[in-house]
């Protein structure tokens, strides 16, 4: 078995604010293989990295009156969601916000950074990790989601296809690329395996038919990886999952008790850390090809001491 990969989510997001600059370059400093970027819209068709279109929680625009009329209520893939959303604001408009930790009650740490970086667009995050992989001597590949395709298709934007652009652009589109992109939405994985030769992730949330060997198998169809609940996890799916073809990447390892199964958690406290690292050497164990995680500097230690 190869070794596992450290797939740091959203940076090293229990640190720093998360998708920060930040977040990124300490994540990269810890000696992950791939930066995870969640994307979505601006107004003017520019692929910015936040975890979702709703901004409120994590950047300052709550104390900018100059955007309270900007204030709505959404319908996103049947949710109802209010607040302030990137698709409404221009990319000029988005750089002026700054980004704040989005967990202050369990992270409050964190908010020491608050207001110290800008939104970042696909294409900065990009520069960053090609310029830190060549000063390293190893690529830092992006492990990149696309959120909400279909909404923001009705809305006129094609996210495989603006993201297969950008990948374009830069010699990214390869099969080759430290490139993985992944969607709970199947359709646009299997859009961007049309337009481009990047490997791809179908993220899985809950446990469904796709998780049997024939599902599986289908799913080797069109996607090289299966991005997986950690409590989903089994050494049997694994072992399944590979003789279909695929890998498996599993999320999210979090420090905190409140993420935490019961049989990890040190103390009451939601914020106190529990044993993260047993936790992912169990993983390990059960034959996970790589973990996504908060503190990507744990998973290299756990990964490095057990391959």
């Amino acid at each position: 078995m190869a070794k596992p990969i450290v797939i740091a989510h959203r940076g090293a997001s229990g640190e720093r604010p998360e998708h920060t600059r930040s977040a990124y370059e300490l994540a990269i400093e810890q000696r992950c293989d791939y930066v995870e970027p969640d994307l979505v819209f601006s107004r003017d068709g520019v692929l910015v990295v936040r975890h979702e279109n709703e901004i409120g929680a994590t950047t300052d625009i709550r104390g900018r009156p100059e955007f309270a009329d900007r204030r709505t209520i959404k319908t996103i893939e049947d949710a109802r969601v209010e607040g302030w959303f990137t698709e409404d604001f221009t990319l000029a408009e988005l750089k002026t916000l700054r980004c704040r930790e989005r967990l202050p009650d369990l992270r409050p740490q964190n908010t020491r950074y608050d207001t110290l970086d800008e939104i970042l667009t696909l294409e900065e995050l990009v520069a960053l990790a090609r310029d830190a992989g060549r000063r390293r001597g190893r690529a830092v590949g992006l492990y990149i989601e696309m959120k909400h395709p279909s909404y923001f298709a009705a809305l006129g934007f094609s996210m495989p296809s603006a993201l297969a652009g950008v990948l374009r652009a830069h010699d990214l589109d390869r099969a080759e690329a430290a490139v993985i992109v992944e969607c709970f939405d199947a359709d646009a994985v299997k859009a961007m395996g049309a337009l481009t030769d990047v490997r791809l992730g179908q993220l899985i949330g809950e446990a469904d038919a796709r998780l049997t060997p024939s599902g599986l198998r289908d799913l080797a169809q069109h996607a090289h990886a299966i991005g997986i609940e950690k409590s989903l996890v089994t050494g049997a799916l694994c072992a399944d999952a590979h003789a279909a073809g695929l890998q498996v990447h599993a999320w999210t390892y979090r420090p905190e008790n409140a993420f935490l199964p019961p049989a990890y958690r040190f103390g009451k406290d939601p914020a106190e850390y529990g044993d993260l690292e047993r936790e992912l050497a169990d993983a390990l164990g059960k034959g996970v090809d790589g973990v996504f995680c908060d503190l990507p500097g744990v998973a290299r230690r756990v990964v490095n001491r057990t391959f």
